[in-house]
């Protein structure tokens, strides 16, 4: 006699290196190293889904995401006349929107989805291209106002 009963339902001992899921046999395995595929869970479980369309939507969204975390990189300038208090929380308010937005690119690429990784890296890399563009045409005309004419003293 044994304390075991049969009655059809075997439970299978998960293999080694994962860890049981709580009896739900559908729910995806965490990926620990980057691996390519439309499989990936992203931010929010369930998406996407194992869709290719709302795999295309993810890209998009994480790539605007990194890019939107450069662009607010550079803090919008107090004009003078306003209130230090205005400016001030103006200037918090936006560096804890660029943070939140920084923590969702960060959880965006523990997915270990190659997909999202280079997507978060390339609107990064337009983002910082974008700012960079902008402060050079900035500094451009400032720069030729301060600097002396070469040209005529030859």
């Amino acid at each position: 006699m044994s304390n075991e009963h049969d009655n059809g339902d075997h439970m299978d001992m998960p293999p080694s290196g994962t860890m049981p899921n709580g009896g739900m046999s559908n729910q995806m395995m965490m990926h620990m190293s980057f691996y390519w595929g439309k499989d990936a869970i992203v931010l929010f479980s369930g998406w996407p889904n194992q869709n290719l369309g709302m795999y295309m939507l993810a890209l998009f969204f994480v790539f605007f995401l990194a890019r939107a975390t450069e662009v607010l990189s550079i803090l919008p300038a107090v004009k003078s006349g306003t209130k230090l208090i205005v400016g001030e929380l103006t200037q918090a308010t936006v560096y804890a929107f660029r943070m939140g937005l920084g923590y969702l690119v960060m959880l965006s690429v523990m997915s270990f989805n190659l997909g999202i990784f280079i997507a978060t890296v390339a609107g990064h890399a337009l983002g910082f291209f974008i700012i960079k563009t902008r402060a050079i045409a900035i500094a451009k005309p400032a720069e030729n106002m301060s600097s002396p004419n070469i040209m005529s003293k030859v």
